[in-house]
């Protein structure tokens, strides 16, 4: 019997892209059934209907977070720093100037700091879910090392060189003050 594997994935799709990404999930529910998702607000309440109408038999595992501008954005970041998630599905709509863009990119940008497969459209998730590498239990993303970014500061006199500069600014204005 072949091992199966449970991927968590993020599910998030702007507006103009919520009836693409739902008939996206529901042409690929047979491969996403048993699956962890986590989705933004009105994306993921969309999809989870669409799937319990589509497979009213199943339990689909979905933690539906705060609509993306509200706060879902960072609340996807944050499961992805935490080791929640380790696909994202972002449809983003490349015609439309996004109000939290600057979430956007956020995501973007962790996605490519914690190394795990992530897509801003169709044709990329078509390529993404069909990869054998999609269903493979031995495969594992490689974890990045910030070893060398987390500890730039270890052998550096930061702290003891900003005390030296408050206590002779201190001294400073002290001696300014008595005359």
């Amino acid at each position: 019997m072949m091992k199966t594997i449970v991927r968590k994935i993020g599910l998030v799709a702007h507006d103009a892209m919520k009836k693409d990404m739902i008939e996206w999930v529901l042409w690929n529910s047979e491969r996403l059934i048993g699956h962890k998702f986590y989705c933004t607000g009105t994306t993921g309440t969309l999809i989870k209907k669409a799937l319990e109408e589509k497979h009213p038999e199943t339990e689909w595992d979905i933690t539906i977070l705060k609509s993306g501008p509200l706060g879902g954005d960072q609340q996807m970041g944050s499961r992805i720093v935490e080791g929640e998630i380790d696909y994202l599905f972002f449809f983003t709509d490349p015609m439309t100037l996004q109000p939290h863009d600057t979430d956007v990119k956020a995501l973007t940008r962790l996605a490519g700091v914690e190394n795990i497969v992530f897509c801003c459209n169709r044709s990329t998730a078509d390529h993404i879910i069909s990869s054998p590498l999609f269903l493979d239990p031995t495969y594992k993303r490689i974890h990045p090392d910030y070893t060398n970014y987390t500890q730039r500061f270890e052998n550096k006199e930061i702290v003891s060189e900003a005390v030296e500069r408050v206590k002779k600014r201190m001294s400073r204005n002290e001696n300014n003050m008595i005359e």
